[in-house]
C-alpha cells in the first residue's frame, strides 16, 4: 500500500460510503409517428424479412425513414417480438435487442447499457437515454433510469427502436452510448376490450384496456396490477426485494384536416423491498432498511401539422412528477416541465433540412438524512437547446447528413454536439454507412451536490469542478439482404472518452470528492441477422464483442476508477427460433450467452427461454413461458447481495373483444 493510503484519512471505508450512496440511487437500475411500413401496414405481426427491412424508424433523424436506409446501428423490437418472447416487463423486452447488455440484479433492479460503461465508478448506468412517446425518463439526480418506475402495459407498445451509439444531436445530453425510443400504439389501433392475466413462480400481474371512439377522436384507458416475489442469493439467503405496483393510464388521438393531436397520461404507485443482508454501514452502525415507496404522474400533449409545401411542424409538451422514498437514506420529489418545437422544411434542391428547440425545467427537492445529503436540498435546473440537421443527396445512391445541437445546462454551460453521417446505397438491398460524432453526459446532482456525513465533517463532498464526460465516436456499418429471406447488420465502433468521473482524495487527505480525471477507449463490433428458413420457421442471431481500456489522467489518485470496465461482458451471443405449427400454435425458443464480469466478479452464463402460444379461440390466447430453463445464474452485483436468477415458469391468458 502506498504512503498516500497510510495517512490518517482511510479511503477504503470512504469509498465504501460512496458506493453505498450510488447503490441507494441505483437500486432499481441495477437497477409518435403512426407511419409503420413503407407498404402502409399498421401491424408488425408475421412480417417477412423483406417487410421488416422497410419498417419506418424515426429515432435516427426524427423523421420516418426506412430501416435499411438509416445511417446508424438500429435494432427494432416489434410488438409481435415482445408477444412471442413472453416478456413480462420492459427490461425483459429489451433483452431482445442484441445491441444492449441487460443485467438483472434483483426482483426489480436492472443495469442496462449499450457499448460498455454499464455502471461507471460505483454508479448506475448513466449514458443511455430512454424515451417513452417522446418523454425522457432518465433521472436528473444521477443520469440513470429507475426501471421499476417505467413499467408499461406491453400489449400497448407498438415498437422499440434501440440505437447503440451516440444520439446527442437529435436527443441531447446523456445520449452517449445509446438511445431507446419506445412508441406506444395510437388509440385507434387499440379499440375494444382487452384483459390480461399472468401467474408464475415469480409472481403475477393483471391488466385491462378499454378503447373506443367519439366523433373524430379515438381513446383508450388501461390499468395494471403486478406483484413480483422475493429473490434468493446464490447462498440461498432470502432477499427482501419483492415489488408491488398499480398504475392507470389513458391516451386520446384525433385528426382534423392537416392537424393531428395526441394526449397521453399515466399515474402509478409502488412499493419495493430493500435487501436486509449486507445492510449499509457508513459509520459502523448497521442500518435497517425499510420499503421503498414510489409514485408518479405524467401528462403529455403533442400537436402536429402537415404543411402545404411538404414540410411538417410539431409541438410537444409534458409534465412529469415522481417521488421516491428510500428509508433511511433520502426521499426525492421531482417535477419536470418540457417543451419542444420541431420544424421540417420542404425539400430544397438536394437538401432536406429540419431544426428544433427544446426547453426543460426541473424542480428537485430531497429530504436528507444522517446517511446521505444533497446540498442544497432544493434545486431548480434548466436545460435549453437548439439543433438542426441537413440531409444532402450528393447523388442518387449517396447522402451526407450533417447535424449539430447546442445545449446549455446549469453546471457546465454550453455543450456542442455535432455529427456527420454518410450513407451509400451499394445496391437496392445493400447499404454502407459511416459516422463521426461528439456527445457528452452532463454533471448531475449526484456529481456536484452529494455529501456523506462523517469525520471530519464529511466522508464525501460533491465535486463542484466536475466536467461533462465526453465521447468522440467513429462508426462504420453495413446493412443488407444478400438474398430473399436473409437480412443482417454489422457495425464496428470506436469510442474515445475523456473527463470520465473519478473519486479523488482531497489534498487535505480528509475526504473524497468527485473529479473528471479519467480517459480511455472502447472498441467493438455488434452484429445481428434473421433468416426465414421456411414459411413457418424463422431464425435470428446476435453477437457483440467489446474491449475497453480506461486510465487515470495525471493528478488522479482514484486507483479503482479503471476497474469500471469490469462491469461489462467482453462478448454476448443470442440465438432465437420461432416456429408456427399453424395459425393457432407457435413455439419460440431463445438461448443467450453472456461472458463473465470482473468487477464485481460474476461468472458467465447461458440462459435458455421458451414460450408456447396457443390461440384457443379467435379472441382468447393461452401461453406458457419458461425462463432460465437450464438453471439459475447471477447477472449483476456483489455475490453476497445479488439475486440468483432462477428458473421461472408462468402461464398467461389474453382475452380481446
Amino acid at each position: 500500500m502506498s504512503a498516500t493510503r497510510r495517512l490518517p484519512f482511510h479511503p477504503t471505508p470512504s469509498r465504501l460510503a460512496v458506493a453505498c450512496l450510488a447503490a441507494m440511487l441505483a437500486l432499481p437500475a441495477t437497477a409518435a409517428s403512426e407511419d409503420q411500413l413503407a407498404a402502409g401496414s399498421d401491424d408488425f405481426a408475421d412480417l417477412s424479412i423483406e417487410e421488416l427491412a422497410n419498417i419506418q424508424v424515426t429515432s435516427v433523424s426524427k423523421k420516418p425513414e426506412r430501416l435499411l436506409d438509416a445511417p446508424a446501428s438500429v435494432f427494432v423490437i416489434t410488438a409481435d417480438d415482445i408477444r412471442r418472447a413472453g416478456a413480462r416487463s420492459l427490461p425483459e423486452a429489451l433483452r431482445l435487442a442484441p445491441n444492449l447488455h441487460v443485467a438483472q440484479g434483483s426482483s426489480y433492479g436492472y443495469a442496462i447499457s449499450a457499448r460498455g460503461l454499464n455502471g461507471s465508478n460505483n454508479s448506475a448506468p448513466n449514458k443511455l437515454l430512454v424515451m417513452i412517446d417522446g418523454r425522457s425518463v432518465y433521472a436528473p439526480l444521477f443520469s440513470g433510469v429507475f426501471w421499476d418506475m417505467q413499467d408499461l402495459m406491453l400489449e400497448d407498445v407498438e415498437r422499440i427502436e434501440v440505437i447503440s451509439g451516440p444520439g446527442g444531436t437529435m436527443w441531447g445530453v446523456n445520449a452517449v452510448n445509446g438511445v431507446i425510443n419506445i412508441t406506444t400504439r395510437p388509440a385507434g389501433a387499440t379499440q375494444g376490450s382487452l384483459a390480461v392475466l399472468r401467474a408464475g413462480s415469480d409472481g403475477g400481474d393483471a391488466a385491462f384496456r378499454q378503447g373506443g371512439r367519439s366523433g373524430e377522436a379515438s381513446w383508450r384507458v388501461h390499468g395494471k396490477l403486478l406483484r413480483h416475489a422475493r429473490s434468493d442469493t446464490a447462498a440461498g439467503l432470502r432477499i427482501e426485494d419483492d415489488w408491488r405496483q398499480a398504475q392507470l393510464g389513458m391516451r386520446a388521438d384525433w385528426e382534423r384536416g392537416a392537424d393531428s393531436f395526441s394526449v397521453n397520461g399515466n399515474v402509478f404507485r409502488g412499493t419495493l423491498g430493500q435487501p436486509e443482508p449486507g445492510a449499509i454501514s457508513v459509520t459502523g452502525t448497521a442500518l435497517r432498511l425499510g420499503d421503498i415507496d414510489t409514485e408518479g404522474a405524467n401528462l403529455s400533449a403533442r400537436w402536429e401539422r402537415a404543411l402545404d409545401d411538404g414540410g411538417r411542424l410539431s409541438v410537444q409538451a409534458y409534465l412529469d412528477h415522481t417521488r421516491r422514498a428510500v428509508p433511511p437514506t433520502f426521499t426525492e420529489s421531482l417535477q419536470i416541465a418540457d417543451l419542444q418545437l420541431e420544424h421540417t422544411l420542404p425539400a430544397w434542391g438536394r437538401h432536406s433540412l429540419m431544426w428544433g428547440a427544446n426547453l426543460r425545467h426541473s424542480w428537485d427537492e430531497v429530504d436528507n438524512s444522517e446517511v446521505i445529503a444533497f446540498l442544497p436540498a432544493s434545486e431548480e435546473q434548466t436545460w435549453a437547446s437548439l439543433y438542426a440537421q441537413d440531409e444532402i443527396a450528393l447523388r442518387p445512391d449517396l447522402s451526407l447528413t450533417l447535424g449539430a445541437r447546442v445545449e446549455r445546462n446549469d453546471y457546465t454551460g454550453n455543450e456542442f454536439l455535432p455529427t456527420a453521417r454518410l450513407s451509400w446505397r451499394l445496391a437496392p438491398r445493400h447499404a454502407l454507412w459511416a459516422a463521426l460524432s461528439r456527445t457528452v453526459r452532463g454533471p448531475t446532482r449526484l456529481d456536484v451536490d452529494a455529501f456523506i456525513p462523517g469525520r471530519p465533517p464529511y466522508l464525501l463532498r460533491g465535486g463542484p469542478q466536475v466536467r461533462s464526460e465526453v465521447a468522440r465516436v467513429a462508426e462504420l456499418g453495413y446493412r443488407g439482404q444478400p438474398f430473399a429471406g436473409l437480412s443482417y447488420s454489422a457495425t464496428m465502433f470506436h469510442n474515445q472518452y475523456d473527463h470520465l468521473r473519478t473519486q479523488e482524495i482531497d489534498p487535505t487527505q480528509t475526504f473524497l470528492t468527485f473529479g473528471s480525471l479519467m480517459e480511455g477507449e472502447a472498441t467493438g463490433i455488434e452484429m445481428w441477422g434473421s433468416y426465414q428458413a421456411s414459411s413457418a420457421w424463422r431464425l435470428s442471431a446476435g453477437f457483440t464483442a467489446l474491449h475497453q481500456r480506461l486510465r487515470l489522467k495525471p493528478g488522479s489518485n482514484d486507483a479503482a476508477g479503471p476497474g469500471s470496465t469490469g462491469k461489462d461482458p467482453e462478448h454476448t451471443l443470442q440465438l432465437r427460433s420461432h416456429y408456427a405449427f399453424d395459425d393457432r400454435r407457435e413455439l419460440e425458443v431463445a438461448l443467450r450467452k453472456v461472458a463473465a464480469l470482473e468487477n464485481p466478479a460474476v461468472p458467465g452464463y447461458w440462459a435458455l427461454d421458451a414460450r408456447f402460444g396457443w390461440r384457443l379461440a379467435r379472441n382468447l390466447e393461452l401461453s406458457v413461458v419458461g425462463q432460465n430453463l437450464n438453471g439459475s445464474h447471477g447477472e449483476y452485483g456483489p455475490r453476497e447481495t445479488r439475486a440468483e436468477i432462477g428458473r421461472r415458469v408462468g402461464v398467461k391468458l389474453v382475452w380481446t373483444n
